[in-house]
This record gives C-alpha cells, sequence and structure tokens, in this order.
C-alpha cells in the first residue's frame, strides 16, 4: 500500500500525489497518470501493482488545479463529472497540468535514486503521457492506453522523445480505427497493440473492462518497461 505526499510545480503550485514503493531498491520509477475519474481506487491499485513488480510509482492528481480531492466511480454520473473537470483542464492557461506531471516524473527520479524514468497512462491520461513524452523531460518510456485525442491531427504532428507503446481497442467509440492507423501510419516508431476490446479494457472496475486484452497489454507493457528502463 502507498500514500499520498505533496509534489511542487515549477510554478509553485502544489498537488497530490500517490506514491507506491517497491520492497528493496526500486528498479526504476514509473508515473502513472489517471483517466478522467481522479486518483481513485483503480488508479491506486494500478501504481500499487507497479510497486509489486519492482518500480517506484508515482500518480499525480492531474485535476488538482481546477478541483481538489477528486475520486469518482464509474457510473454516468461520474462520467459527466470527469468530462465537466477535463473540459476545465483543457481551459487552464498557458502549459495547463504538464508542470505538475513534469513535478511527478522528476519526484520519481528523486526517490528512485536517479533512476530511469516511465509513464503510463489511461483514457484521458493516455493522451496526457503522450504529451508528456514529446514536450517533457526526464522520460525513457511512455505507455498510453485508450488516449483520447491522441489519433487527431494536432496529437499526431507531435514526436515522441522517448520510446513509447501504444494500447487501443477495437471497438473503442471514441477512438476510431482509422484514426488508430493514421497515428501508425505517421508513427512507424511507435510499437501500436489493438485489442479485441472496447474503450477501458484495462479497467477492472468498468463494464468495458477485458481480461483477455488487459492481461496481455500488461504482459508487453511490463517487457517493453524492462527493456526500456531495466
Amino acid at each position: 500500500m502507498g500514500q499520498f505526499t505533496n509534489l511542487q510545480a515549477a510554478d509553485g503550485f502544489t498537488l497530490p500525489a500517490y506514491v507506491a514503493e517497491p520492497d528493496g531498491k526500486p528498479r526504476a520509477a514509473i508515473v502513472v497518470l489517471q483517466e478522467i475519474f481522479g486518483v481513485n481506487s483503480h488508479i491506486r491499485a494500478v501504481a500499487d501493482r507497479f510497486a509489486a513488480e519492482g518500480y517506484l510509482a508515482v500518480a499525480p492528481a492531474t485535476f488538482e488545479r481546477v478541483k481538489p480531492g477528486v475520486e469518482l466511480g464509474y457510473l454516468d454520473t461520474d462520467m459527466a463529472a470527469g468530462f465537466e473537470l477535463k473540459t476545465a483542464v483543457d481551459a487552464l492557461p498557458g502549459a495547463g497540468v504538464l508542470p505538475d506531471i513534469q513535478a511527478a516524473i522528476d519526484h520519481a527520479a528523486r526517490l528512485s535514486g536517479g533512476g530511469k524514468v516511465g509513464i503510463v497512462g489511461f483514457c484521458w491520461g493516455g493522451l496526457l503521457a503522450w504529451k508528456a513524452a514529446c514536450l517533457l523531460t526526464g522520460l525513457s518510456a511512455a505507455l498510453p492506453y485508450y488516449g483520447g485525442g491522441i489519433t487527431s491531427e494536432g496529437e499526431i504532428a507531435r514526436q515522441p522523445q522517448c520510446p513509447v507503446m501504444a494500447h487501443f481497442g477495437d471497438q473503442d467509440h471514441w477512438i476510431p480505427m482509422d484514426g488508430i492507423e493514421a497515428f501508425k501510419k505517421a508513427h512507424p516508431e511507435v510499437a501500436v497493440h489493438v485489442y479485441a476490446a472496447h474503450h477501458g479494457f484495462n479497467c477492472d472496475q468498468r463494464g468495458s473492462y477485458d481480461e483477455a486484452a488487459a492481461q496481455l497489454a500488461r504482459q508487453r507493457s511490463l517487457a517493453f518497461l524492462a527493456d526500456q528502463l531495466g
């Protein structure tokens, strides 16, 4: 089990982050980026599972600038509330929440003793993981899962600064297959995996959870992290 700590972004903003530490010296570090539901029990469980694999995991609260203490479930009302908060984040001036993610990357590097840092994100966090791979410093690997918006023209135009493995579902009504194909064509350097699954297939608290797809994506992700981070 991890615990929350406070991070400070470069502009002085303070935000909480859930930190899960492994037994013994970390092999490396992972920043875990939330969906639109906050650093809820699912995201904390994801961080805990990475810690069990020997990684130090840091999950920053990326809604903190617009509403503190967000922890939602997966009902329709939660979805509506999460979209409203995401819209508010998108309206933030300047770099938005990217400084908060940079603070998490830097904190993860320090706590892991200067080890390499990777980043994983789900849904909205998948989009943020892609942006972080393209725009932030200190990353050695990125794993966006079904990142809504990644396949937009503006995001496809970005260039990652670290190795990336991306996971998508072929039945995802938020991310059509033609967008995934356009992303693959523009980024042959990215390892793109597509599963017979819906949006949110990795989350065992959602109706769209697909155990087979989630397990295969996890196996591929852990192998990728082992190659890139050690």
